[in-house]
């Protein structure tokens, strides 16, 4: 069966955990993964670089990196940044044969709930959710903290290689061999507090915010 990997974020600013959660899943499931950067995230506050200057930190951190691809079609469209249409323009190209498969990370599961349709996402597609260090990814914990969305996909959960058999429908969670590393708020805490914020980001990418003054970084 085709496969679509689309992992969708921020990326605000991309860093070494986003690019290894990518590489993690392309491994897994043996396919190309696209990055997805949203324009406009109707779920959190303003980002701290633009969609433009977010998606050229993308490309930077997934060159040389075969697996990997960004996606900018949600910069081309105007307007607030729903999955379910990005999903839904990404079913139209493909067809409804194929496997589509949407990747996220714990926090963006967890808040599921106040996403535009989001139980609409499993009849455009799969979802696969990819834990990190600290926040796992039990059924309990999930129906402890978001409860409408552990009722939603529990049910339908499976392997993660079952996901490349059907279409759409199902829910998986794929646990990293080793641990990843931080979250982009805390890249961005760094910054804020002059840490080492270097050391998580691809050394493109933190050329590229100095060289741009990003997130309140002195221009040089």
């Amino acid at each position: 069966m085709q496969l679509h990997v689309v992992y969708g974020g921020t990326f605000d600013p991309v860093h070494r955990g986003h690019i290894a959660v990518a590489e993690c899943v392309a491994d897994t499931l043996g396919c190309r993964v696209d990055l997805l950067p949203a324009a406009d995230p109707p779920h959190r506050a303003a980002p701290g670089a633009s969609a433009s200057q977010r998606a050229a930190m993308l490309h930077l951190a997934v060159a040389g990196r075969p697996q990997l691809h960004v996606d900018e079609r949600e910069l081309r469209r105007a307007g607030a940044s729903y999955t379910v249409d990005t999903l839904s323009e990404l079913r139209s190209e493909i067809g409804p044969r194929p496997s589509l498969i949407w990747v996220l990370g714990a926090d963006a599961l967890r808040g599921l709930a106040s996403w535009k349709h989001w139980q609409r996402l499993l009849e455009l597609g799969h979802l696969l959710a990819v834990e990190r260090q600290g926040h796992p990814l039990d059924a309990e914990g999930l129906a402890e903290h978001a409860p409408a969305v552990a009722a939603e996909l529990l049910p339908r959960r499976r392997a993660v290689a079952a996901l490349t058999h059907t279409a759409a429908g199902s829910f998986a969670v794929l646990r990293p061999g080793r641990p990843l590393p931080e979250s982009a708020s805390e890249v961005r805490r760094r910054l804020a507090e002059g840490g080492d914020w270097r050391a998580l980001l691809a050394p493109a990418v933190a050329d590229y915010i100095a060289g741009n003054g990003l997130y309140g970084v002195e221009r040089v």
